[in-house]
């Protein structure tokens, strides 16, 4: 288990960043605005980082190296209590040659969350710089008024008030076509079917995981530090994936050299979120068969189809943690320890 930063309290300060994509562009400015208003009215304080709402790169919102000083100055700061993330991207891993890992992993712990390309950071953070990080909701995805759904677990893990996360009953393709109003709440209407293979009782191991696209991308790089950290879980690992543009052959293909690499070595299960190619077959391989083909010879449980990706709402996930996952009534459970 990784080194676990403090909970936050109801007045905690929140540190917004832009590491890669920033908040410019309507739907996420008028939902940045609005995700702000209801962290206020909560009681948090909102501190927003210079590149919070600028897009003034190719594909992001400042150059590489300024998006990693925004991100290195809030997390270094003892007047932010926890750094989320204004938005995903495509470039973010464009920031990992300016970030000081050594750094980070001297540092008093803190949470940073993040979804979609910030990957590139939760999955660093722990496996670099062995610290707890949620990939869970981007600061845009809290416009809702009430809070639900993951926007309720993910400050609830942030702030201790609980230790279990479950899927969800419903899904969404995301707002309803011809929608104008941008505040309008996503209607969750797609009935979820999971389905398991290998799967027999519970499984414990340390969570980590992430955006496909995003981590596989790190495999071989100098930030693949992957094996020596799975060496050191004892209990082995819990590996979740979901995948944005990949295609079911990109799937196969990263899981592939994923594997090849020693990363699930000590693998003791996987979940696998909805991808964006939900339908897509090519040549045979579909999103199913391209993860049990490839990974079915380790003889470790996958539940396929849970509540993880770019068709909300998508669990709140913390890297670095012990966790016991369990698979019963077409529905997943995640039960954290913290105190191991």
């Amino acid at each position: 288990m990784s080194k676990k930063p403090n909970f936050i309290d109801e007045d905690a300060t929140i540190g917004i960043v832009a590491p890669s994509c920033g908040c410019a562009n309507d739907p996420y400015l008028t939902r940045l605005d609005a995700s702000i208003a209801r962290f206020k009215n909560k009681g948090y304080r909102v501190v927003e980082g210079i590149n919070t709402r600028r897009n003034d790169a190719l594909g992001a919102s400042a150059p590489a190296k300024e998006r990693a000083e925004e991100f290195m100055s809030a997390y270094l700061d003892d007047n932010i209590d926890v750094v989320m993330s204004a938005g995903g991207g495509e470039f973010m891993n464009e920031i990992l040659p300016h970030i000081d890992f050594e750094k980070l992993k001297q540092a008093k712990p803190k949470w940073f969350m993040g979804f979609s390309d910030n990957a590139n950071l939760t999955f660093t953070l722990t496996t670099i710089a062995d610290v707890m990080s949620i990939y869970g909701p981007n600061v845009p995805s809290f416009f809702e008024k009430p809070w639900r759904l993951n926007q309720k677990d993910s400050m609830a893990l942030l702030r201790g008030e609980t230790s279990h996360v479950e899927g969800y009953k419903k899904w969404s393709y995301g707002t309803k076509r011809g929608e104008t109003n941008l505040l309008a709440r996503i209607r969750y209407a797609k009935h979820k079917h999971l389905v398991p293979f290998n799967y027999e009782s519970p499984f414990e191991g340390t969570i980590l995981g992430g955006c496909l696209d995003c981590v596989h991308l790190l495999c071989g790089t100098r930030w693949d530090k992957v094996k020596e950290y799975c060496a050191k879980q004892e209990g082995g690992v819990i590996w979740y994936f979901e995948a944005c543009d990949y295609n079911p052959c990109a799937i196969r293909r990263a899981l592939f050299v994923m594997k090849e690499a020693g990363w699930f070595i000590n693998a003791k299960g996987f979940l696998f979120g909805r991808p964006l190619c939900q339908s897509m077959t090519i040549m045979g391989v579909d999103k199913f068969n391209a993860v049990t083909d490839t990974l079915g010879d380790l003889n470790v449980p996958i539940i396929m189809d849970v509540d993880l990706g770019h068709f909300p709402p998508s669990m709140p996930m913390v890297n670095g943690a012990k966790a016991k996952v369990e698979y019963r009534d077409n529905n997943v459970y995640i039960d954290y320890d913290f105190e191991k």
